[in-house]
């Protein structure tokens, strides 16, 4: 990371420098013989630590009154009214030194329009480095408040993450929990599933994102567990668009939306019933739909509508998608629920 403070004095010594340099160098090629007087050459270092010495005193005065906090409105009229006070104070200041270096000519320095060409020009060069500096301190602001808001989504985007895998954990592991007696073969597949869940979700990606094809493998294994517990119960259909695999999509988000449909549908029935898991890429836009057997009453306390695992999705795609993301949920006539998300392909993940 740059020291601020470090960074600050290299560029006004080095800015500074270069201004005493330049005046230098005008100076030469005004004469014949590319010769100027040392006189000369110590006046314009001196003014240029006089610039330095005032330009820094004007930081000073920003930070002590908080002018960066202060809106535009009011901020260029304050810049404008000091710059030009700045401007006066440097060419009365260079006086002493134009007697020191031996420059001192009183009609010169008393003449009124030199005056105010003088407290112009200066003017001009402490507007430049006033711009610069507020330029240079809002664009600091600007990214720190980027990556504060970054950080407090990751850590909101974790937290919602803790939230998903607890709940999967206790309804996988009693799923396994009926089978290791009754069935030793059948307990250790479905152990291996819940291992590749659990691997999946460890190993996703910072952003709380996972390519789709690897959400439809979790979401194969979820239903292989889930199968267990309901057997005939619960039929599965898949349809899935070969296009569907290169987005990404928020990690076990599918996952849980399936979970909900077994959960506030089709264990709600004596005869189970089915979920289909259909996807279709539009343009750039994938569109997930996942439809199962049951009803959804908004307002409903049993309904998926106001539990964890939909208020959980519609936060994750406001994080990670902002307004790019839409999200649905209906009951078709033939009782089906249907839950539709349509995500946005993010090429830079």
């Amino acid at each position: 990371m740059v020291n601020k403070t470090r960074l600050y004095w290299s560029l006004q010594f080095s800015g500074w420098a270069a201004y005493a340099g330049f005046q230098t160098l005008v100076a030469i090629l005004a004469t014949d013989d590319g010769h100027i007087a040392g006189g000369r050459v110590v006046f314009f270092v001196a003014e240029a630590a006089l610039c330095l010495l005032i330009t820094h005193l004007f930081r000073s005065a920003s930070n002590r009154f908080h002018w960066l906090d202060v809106g535009l409105r009011k901020l260029i009229p304050v810049v404008l009214a000091t710059v030009v006070a700045m401007g006066a104070v440097m060419y009365v200041a260079r006086i002493p030194v134009s007697w020191v270096t031996g420059l001192y000519n009183a009609e010169v320095i008393f003449n009124t329009a030199n005056f105010f060409q003088g407290v112009f020009t200066y003017g001009i060069f402490f507007f430049i480095w006033a711009a610069l500096y507020f330029i240079y301190n809002y664009f600091e602001r600007y990214n720190k408040s980027l990556k504060l808001e970054a950080s407090f989504k990751e850590i909101e985007l974790n937290n919602l993450k803790s939230q998903i895998n607890p709940h999967f954990i206790f309804n996988a592991l009693n799923s396994i929990r009926g089978l290791v007696d009754e069935n030793p073969v059948k307990a250790k597949l479905a152990i291996n599933q819940m291992s590749n869940i659990l691997r999946n979700s460890l190993v996703a990606e910072k952003r709380g994102l996972s390519k789709f094809s690897d959400e439809l493998r979790i979401v194969t294994d979820y239903l292989g567990l889930e199968s267990i517990r309901f057997e005939e119960r619960l039929r599965t259909e898949f349809d899935i668009d070969p296009a569907s695999h290169d987005f990404y999509v928020p990690t076990l988000m599918v996952q849980t939306l399936v979970e909900n449909g077994i959960k506030h549908g089709i264990s709600q029935l004596r005869d189970g019933g089915l979920i289909q898991i259909r996807t279709r890429v539009e343009g750039d836009r994938l569109r997930m739909i996942i439809r199962n057997s049951g009803s959804f009453k908004p307002g409903s306390p049993n309904t998926p509508g106001t539990g964890l695992g939909l208020d959980n999705t519609r936060q994750r795609l406001k994080l990670i998608y902002h307004d790019e993301a839409s999200f649905r949920i209906i009951t078709e006539k033939d009782n089906f629920v249907v839950t539709e998300v349509t995500v946005p392909h993010l090429y830079n993940v």
